[in-house]
């Protein structure tokens, strides 16, 4: 079959560009789909869709003599259900781009709202920046634009063109929904201080038939799992590593935002929590920590990253946020508690080892949690492999 890839633009502006990657997918064995997103004048070259169908799709307007700002905010917003429904309907197989600041606006808001596996590609001046508002938690590949995105020559032929051919190649792939299989479903969250935990759990978990797939909890990879759990594909969840909530609530770089652990519980899946790297938030390099934490306990895990131990306080409150959380729970929840120690760095010896600390965020648990909520208190370290096998068992026994 021959697939067919929606081209994305901005034909008011950059019409020549987006024809020439047209003409180059055709070339690769592509079928072009042409779809207008302009805002300001008519377009320059005749789409497939134009704009009116776009916005058509969303039952919206634009405002008559819109400004740039305004008509971007307009079709950002129209485009992710126009896009929906055509991949829904099998209408294109795969979806491309070119822009500058609006365009990449636009393009990445439509690219947003398509599954995990269907291929997207923005090719864009801004893929060198801070790309995370674009990408959010889905599979868009950022293409460097080398030049503008203002003209053909000799370096953007070049560019369009492999862009053109990786397109089209992703297309061509076998779908990944082909590679399901009969087994449930788990996500895991792990950090660097939880991987040996994890990787034990993970081994235990597929010997009884799971399938699990592992999160880095680093923001990214906190939202990303939660958008997972929300869109229905997940059957257990192991959330070892709630560290994110530390570097919410500190002010670390590593947010995964205010509605992290929430996605399990909407779901009503079973789910194990663990306090996993709560004694820990994470900042760049050392001049980085903002002033109110001076004389601080810290751990320079690399150049780049520096750790710092959360306090007695601090662990009080994160203590009322993982229970509240999970009171909140529709589905089978059970917290397991490491008392020698929530990260390979706060057991007795290590830099975060700090006994009133964890003391202060074990008991604002049992404070705060729902009466029938397990608390399981197991004088192990997070590490332990008998911990792992402890929270795995757990898991298994609520999904049976």
């Amino acid at each position: 079959m021959i697939p067919r890839i929606a081209v994305i633009g901005t034909l008011d502006t950059k019409s020549l560009e987006h024809a020439f990657l047209a003409d180059c997918i055709r070339d690769h064995g592509g079928e072009p789909v042409l779809i207008d997103v302009g805002v300001l004048g008519p377009p320059l070259v005749a789409p497939d869709h134009g704009r009116e169908e776009v916005l058509g799709a969303a039952g919206i307007e634009l405002p008559g003599n819109p400004d740039r700002g305004t008509g971007v905010a307009t079709m950002a917003q129209a485009l992710p259900a126009f896009l929906s429904r055509m991949a829904s309907q099998g209408r294109i197989q795969a979806a491309i781009s070119l822009g500058g600041g609006g365009g990449t606006a636009i393009a990445t808001a439509g690219m947003r709202a398509l599954p995990l596996g269907f291929p997207k590609i923005m090719v864009t001046t801004l893929a060198s920046g801070n790309v995370g508002p674009y990408l959010g938690t889905k599979d868009i590949v950022m293409f460097p634009s080398i030049v503008d995105v203002a003209g053909l020559n000799r370096i953007s032929r070049g560019v369009f063109r492999r862009g053109a051919a990786a397109i089209c190649a992703m297309a061509k792939a076998e779908p990944s929904g082909n590679d399901r299989t009969e087994r449930p479903l788990v996500v895991a969250s792990m950090f660097g201080n939880t991987t040996a935990c994890v990787n034990t759990a993970v081994r235990h978990l597929e010997t009884a038939g799971m399938e699990v797939l592992v999160f880095h909890a680093t923001g990214t990879g906190g939202r990303t799992m939660e958008n997972l759990i929300a869109g229905g594909q997940v059957q257990g969840v192991l959330d070892i590593t709630t560290t994110e909530w530390a570097d919410e609530l500190a002010g670390g770089i590593l947010s995964a935002g205010p509605h992290r652990l929430e996605a399990a519980g909407l779901a009503g899946l079973p789910t194990v929590l663990v306090p996993g790297c709560l004694d820990m938030v994470n900042f760049g390099e050392p001049e980085s920590i903002p002033s109110r934490y001076a004389g601080r306990v810290l751990y320079h895990h690399n150049p780049q990253a520096t750790l710092m131990r959360t306090s007695v306080q601090e662990c009080q409150e994160l203590g009322r946020i993982l229970a509240e959380k999970a009171n909140d729970y529709k589905g089978p929840v059970t917290i397991h508690l490491p008392i020698r120690g929530i990260s390979m760095i706060s057991q007795s010896g290590q830099p975060f080892h700090d006994p009133d600390a964890d003391t202060a965020l074990f008991q604002s648990i049992r404070d705060h949690l729902r009466q029938n909520i397990p608390v399981v208190e197991s004088d192990l370290a997070i590490h332990d492999e008998a911990f792992a096998l402890l929270c795995a068992d757990s898991l298994l026994g609520m999904m049976a």
